[in-house]
């Protein structure tokens, strides 16, 4: 028995020491951020580069379509023939209101002869000027008619997409084909209607990042944007880029981008952290975890923002600029509990 005993002996105070290391508290390392003054706030919204110049091109008669000797795709010069028409019909027409016009005008030179020498009526001589400026009207009209029949390029473009076929019949005004300009220095993005009020800021400013020129940011100001939306999804923005290069940088209608709008914070004092700073226990409230003195952290009650960057959040009251706050962990701290601060 003696010798069982002296044998349990150093495992009970191997227990009582083991005890003794587990009752000491460690020291929690965590993560702060600075509170940094909010005077700018930073947003950024999905884009898509839009064509500077783009039309959808129709006949302005009905008819059948005699050629279309261009394809999607295809650069065309400006005055290039894009579309024509069979123009048999009119040809027709031309002819016969030529014919009428130069038999009106024969008839208005010999009536103004005849004036001259006062063999006929000042009133009759006013008659055949009349008729002749009439059929002159409809000859003309058929003139234009003939060019109607012809679709030419008002730019230097490209053919984005084409509607008909050749020999298919087409009424006036139908759509034929789309022409686009290929480069472009204007880009749309849709805007929350949270965020309409900083576009009527002055000093609002804008960036654009294309995913195609990596590292590359373009300043670009505000073109115009609607103030309606009919179907909810937000308000349209339209931006143009300034000072882009062009001959370094192809933008073409059609490539992605990030547009980064950056406004006036309305509250004054206001400061940013990161997102993950914020503490929402299940019990309710908006807390954050500042280092105080001795390295201790403090719960504090703060008053949420804008969202803004992509991860970031203004904090309206709470905290300081310059107060030492934790962005990770912040859901295993204690009042009071010390921190090691991870460099």
């Amino acid at each position: 028995m003696r010798l069982f005993l002296l044998l349990l002996l150093p495992l009970f105070c191997g227990a009582c020491r083991s005890g003794t290391v587990d009752s000491a508290a460690p020291v929690r390392p965590v993560k702060i951020a600075e509170a940094s003054e909010a005077s700018d706030i930073r947003k950024d919204f999905a884009g898509m580069a839009t064509p500077d110049d783009a039309v959808t091109l129709a006949f302005k008669i009905s008819g059948q379509v005699a050629d279309i000797p261009v394809a999607q795709g295809e650069r065309v010069a400006r005055g290039a023939l894009l579309a024509e028409l069979d123009p048999r019909d009119v040809e027709l027409q031309v002819s016969a209101t030529r014919s009428a016009f130069e038999e009106a005008r024969s008839q208005q030179q010999r009536m103004q002869r005849l004036l001259e020498h006062q063999a006929v009526s000042r009133q009759e001589a006013e008659a055949a000027r009349t008729r002749f400026a009439q059929a002159k009207s409809i000859y003309d009209n058929a003139l234009g008619l003939l060019n109607d029949t012809k679709i030419k390029a008002p730019f230097d473009g490209v053919i984005e997409a084409t509607y008909v076929d050749n020999y298919e019949r087409v009424q006036a005004g139908q759509a034929i084909l789309r022409l686009v300009d290929p480069h472009t220095t204007t880009v749309k993005f849709t805007m929350p209607e949270q965020g309409l009020r900083p576009l009527a800021d002055s000093s609002t400013r804008f960036e654009v990042a294309f995913d195609s020129y990596r590292g590359v940011r373009f300043a670009a100001r505000l073109k115009d944007y609607a103030r309606t939306s009919s179907d909810a999804s937000g308000f349209p923005v339209t931006l143009k880029l300034v000072g882009a290069d062009t001959a370094r940088y192809d933008i073409s209608p059609g490539m992605s981008c990030t547009i980064t709008m950056f406004s006036a914070d309305p509250v004054p004092d206001a400061v940013s952290l990161p997102l993950s700073a914020i503490y929402a226990p299940t019990g309710g409230g908006t807390y954050v975890w500042v280092v105080g003195a001795g390295e201790r952290v403090e719960q504090r009650e703060v008053t949420l923002g804008e969202l803004f960057g992509s991860d970031r959040v203004i904090i309206d009251t709470g905290v300081e600029p310059g107060d030492r706050v934790v962005t990770a962990g912040v859901y295993r701290l204690q009042p009071g509990e010390e921190v090691r601060i991870l460099k």
